[in-house]
């Protein structure tokens, strides 16, 4: 740690990845933190005990190189407490110079003709040791970072777009530092819980309050307690008097599990979940129409600086800026603004 402290502190720019385990343990957690330098790639290990402040002041001061980095910036907050200061983003990055493959194995291979290997969505990466094949793969996130944002920058320089790349590197180190909140009267809507009524939906609810704290005190993924569909079958058995059997449960598994289902069978009706109501408001026609000439304006700037589209306003932003002009100011940054005429 003392040797990579002292290589950060030499230079202005560190490319840094995470890895996280979410498919092993309740709580994603945070299992690497790749950086690499010029000439010099390191594996830092978050679950080895070390103390890992001073590697998060000394980032603080630099321009953080990720690749994609809502991701990344939200584990990082909650995982070290980070918030990076700058941010060079080389998907953004990317798309500012209207490259459509984006993904790092697609601008690795067009910028140095390498084929990076594929990694495994379901690999564990809170395994001690890591075999080399996830070591390198790892490795690989970073290692290629640096010489791509000097491409990238050098790029963006020609177009004089770097201040575009600066607008939308702030606002996403802005948005990754909010604070997502689940909201726990809707969190245990499942897919298909919308067919659910009455007290089936209460039996619903309390199996999926059940499963949570299963899952949190085993510190495993829920589904690895219950998968989804299989709680609402188990809401509707209950509901209708059926006794479902779940016998790969422990007894005492078994019998928190009935007297969950249980409890919300006796529960009142007026403690039943109340059935969401969507309100569907259609848009006037004077509406639809300033939507329909926003689209216009994007679309015409679009061609013209050859972006996509959707990368200077999402079709649902231009619906909310048609129906309050002044949220322009709140969701798009000014190059963004300028594009549609703002």
């Amino acid at each position: 740690m003392a040797e990579l402290l002292g290589q950060i502190e030499a230079v202005d720019r560190v490319a840094v990845d995470t890895e996280a385990d979410s498919l092993h343990c309740y709580r994603e957690k945070l299992c690497l933190v790749q950086v690499s330098l010029p000439g010099r790639d390191y594996v830092v290990d978050p679950l080895a005990g070390v103390d890992l402040a001073p590697l998060c002041a000394a980032l603080e001061r630099k321009e953080i190189v990720l690749h994609g980095a809502d991701f990344d910036l939200r584990l990082l907050r909650r995982g070290l407490n980070f918030t990076a200061q700058r941010l060079f983003d080389t998907v953004i990055a990317a798309r500012l110079l209207g490259i459509r493959e984006f993904s790092l194995a697609a601008l690795v291979k067009r910028y140095f003709g390498v084929e990076l290997g594929k990694g495994s969505q379901k690999a564990n990466w809170a395994r001690r040791p890591l075999p080399a094949r996830m070591l390198q793969y790892a490795i690989n996130d970073t290692h290629y970072l640096l010489p791509l944002a000097e491409r990238l920058e050098s790029q963006l320089r020609e177009r004089n777009h770097l201040d575009w790349l600066q607008q939308s590197c702030q606002r996403a180190i802005e948005q990754a530092a909010v604070e997502r909140v689940r909201d726990e009267d809707e969190v245990w809507r499942v897919r298909g819980s919308a067919l659910l009524r009455g007290r089936a939906a209460a039996v619903l609810r309390a199996l999926w309050q059940w499963r949570e704290k299963e899952a949190q005190a085993a510190d495993r993924p829920p589904f690895h307690i219950l998968q989804n569909h299989e709680l609402l079958n188990a809401a509707v058995s209950f509901a209708s008097e059926k006794l479902p059997d779940y016998r790969h449960f422990s007894s005492r598994r078994r019998q928190a599990f009935r007297a969950a289902a249980q409890s919300a069978l006796q529960s009142r009706e007026s403690e039943w979940p109340v059935s969401r109501r969507r309100s569907v408001t259609r848009p006037s026609a004077e509406m639809i129409a300033r939507t329909e000439e926003l689209r216009r304006r994007r679309d015409r700037a679009a061609m013209e600086l050859d972006l996509e589209p959707s990368f200077i306003a999402p079709r649902s932003t231009l619906g909310v800026i048609a129906a309050d002009q002044t949220r322009a100011t709140t969701l798009l940054v000014p190059w963004q603004r300028a594009a549609l005429g703002f």
